[in-house]
C-alpha cells in the first residue's frame, strides 16, 4: 500500500535532514516512527503527505507515485491522506462540527465549498467521525471551548472524515498531560483498527508507542535503524536510535537527562 524508496531530502543550507529511507507499509497497520529532535521523522511524514518536496527518491501509495505529482495531483491525492497535528489546527471560532467538516472540502467542489455548505451526506459522515472519538455531544461547541484532548479528538474526526488511504499524526500527544496523552492515544489506534487505516504516528514517548503501535521505526541522523515490533526494541537499539555524536560530545560532559536516555530502553524522549 505505501512504499517509500531511497527518500532524500536536502536542504537548501545542506543539512540532510533525511539521508536514505526506504519502507513498506500495508493497510491496517499502526506504525509509530520515534527517535530524536531533528533524526527526520517530521520531514517523513511531511513528504509522504506531499508538504515536503523531495531530494531524490520515491513515495508510492496506491500504485500513484507521489514525489512525481503535479500540485493538481497532490491536491486531489491529499484528500485521501489525513494528517493530524501537535497544535491540533483547528479554527477555534468554529464548532467542532464545522472544523470536522472541513475535512470533506475535497469532496465537496464548487460553490458549497466557498459558502461553506455540506449536504446532508457529508454531514452524516462528520457526525460518524466524531461519535467515534466520543465527541458527539461537543459537536455544536466552538472549538475555543474545548479542552487539550478534545481538540485532539475532534482533529482525529476531522482525517477520519477524509475516509483516508493513510493516516498520519505528527506529536499527537505531544501538547497533552501524560493521563491525557494515554486517553487520545487509546482513541487513535482504536479508530485506525476499526477502519483499517494504515495509521504513522511521529512520537517522543516511547512507552506510548510500545503500547499502541503495531510496529516501530527507528530513526537516527536521517536513517532507519530500527524497524520491527515494539517487543522487540532493547537498550542496545534505544542507544543506536537515541546515540550523540560523539563531536558534538567530546569535551563536555552529558546532562542526567541524556545519560538516562542512554542507558534505559524505558525512556521517555
Amino acid at each position: 500500500m505505501l512504499e517509500v524508496k531511497n527518500l532524500q531530502v536536502v536542504y537548501s543550507n545542506g543539512n540532510e535532514a533525511l539521508k536514505s529511507i526506504s519502507l513498506s507499509a500495508k493497510r491496517g497497520e499502526i506504525i509509530a516512527v520515534i527517535g530524536r529532535s531533528g533524526a527526520g521523522k517530521s520531514t517523513l511524514l511531511r513528504c509522504i503527505n506531499g508538504l515536503q518536496t523531495a531530494t531524490s527518491g520515491e513515495i508510492i501509495l496506491d500504485n500513484e507515485n507521489i514525489t512525481h505529482m503535479s500540485q493538481q495531483q497532490l491536491r486531489l491525492t491529499r484528500r485521501h491522506i489525513g494528517f493530524i497535528w501537535q497544535e491540533y489546527n483547528l479554527i477555534e471560532r468554529l464548532p467542532a462540527m464545522t472544523n470536522v467538516l472541513i475535512g470533506r472540502l475535497g469532496y465537496n467542489p464548487g460553490f458549497g465549498s466557498l459558502l461553506g455548505y455540506f449536504d446532508r451526506s457529508h454531514r452524516e459522515i462528520a457526525l460518524q467521525s466524531l461519535e467515534r472519538v466520543h465527541m458527539l455531544h461537543r459537536a455544536n461547541f466552538r472549538a475555543d471551548r474545548l479542552s487539550g484532548g478534545e481538540k485532539q479528538r475532534v482533529s482525529i474526526a476531522r482525517a477520519i472524515s477524509q475516509n483516508p488511504k493513510i493516516l498520519l499524526a505528527d506529536e499527537p500527544v505531544a501538547s497533552l498531560d501524560p493521563e491525557l496523552s494515554v486517553q487520545v492515544m487509546a482513541d487513535l489506534a482504536r479508530v485506525a483498527r476499526e477502519v483499517e487505516v494504515l495509521t504513522l504516528i511521529n512520537i517522543h514517548d516511547v512507552e506510548l508507542a510500545k503500547k499502541y503501535a503495531d510496529r516501530l521505526i527507528g530513526i537516527a541522523q536521517g536513517v532507519i535503524v530500527y524497524d520491527g515490533k515494539p517487543e522487540t526494541l532493547d537498550s542496545h537499539t534505544m542507544n543506536r536510535i537515541y546515540r550523540f555524536d560523539k563531536d558534538q560530545n567530546a569535551g563536555s560532559s552529558m546532562s542526567p537527562e541524556n545519560n538516562a536516555l542512554l542507558g534505559s530502553p524505558a525512556v521517555v524522549a
